[in-house]
């Protein structure tokens, strides 16, 4: 069946494209989550929100990308929601306690498993760390980063996922290297 074929289905809500899609590409989608969300359960949650939003736009889809670049968009873009959104409730967590409401946030609790099979590092501590370096990238170099590096896009796919030039994916992986390397360079001399 051709991709043309296959979202016509899709389309018309026919079951088993969707057992397909689901087939196809949850563990794609879920490792894609993990990427950027480095938590098994949020990164199941957004995952699911991932496949509500594909069946719920089916119909939008133009097919000016492929099918999987259209998914990756979804997922990184729902990736991003959840990141600010999360960083919005560190942020009023901290107003509050200078308000003097007792709110317990525990930074640590967040980066509790990292289960990524792109990622594997020696020790959970650097784990913690790496992730915290890369979530500090400013945000196009934050997606470029962990789309290349991370889920071995290329950055044919990055182009498309993104819709920003070659040339531009060059430079923001440049630009959020130098920067990771700064940050990390920077942690280690403070733990001295």
């Amino acid at each position: 069946m051709t991709e043309t074929d296959f979202i016509y289905q899709l389309k018309a809500q026919n079951r088993a494209s969707y057992s397909k899609l689901l087939e196809d590409f949850q563990h794609k989608v879920y490792g894609t989550c993990l990427s950027f969300v480095p938590n098994r359960e949020d990164a199941e949650d957004i995952a699911q929100e991932v496949f509500v939003e594909v069946f719920n736009s089916i119909d939008k889809f133009k097919q000016e990308s492929k099918l999987s670049t259209w998914i990756y968009r979804i997922t990184t873009n729902k990736c991003l929601e959840f990141i600010r959104k999360k960083n919005a409730k560190k942020r009023f967590a901290f107003l509050q306690s200078l308000s003097g409401n007792d709110y317990n946030l525990d930074k640590a609790s967040y980066f509790t498993e990292i289960n990524h099979p792109g990622l594997v590092l020696e020790q959970k501590e650097t784990s913690e760390v790496l992730f915290l370096a890369i979530n500090k990238l400013p945000e196009a170099q934050r997606i470029v980063f962990t789309l290349n590096k991370i889920d071995d896009k290329s950055y044919k796919e990055i182009s498309e996922i993104t819709n920003r030039s070659i040339g531009s994916i060059e430079s923001l992986l440049f630009r959020a290297k130098k920067n990771l390397q700064k940050t990390l360079e920077n942690f280690y001399k403070n733990q001295e």
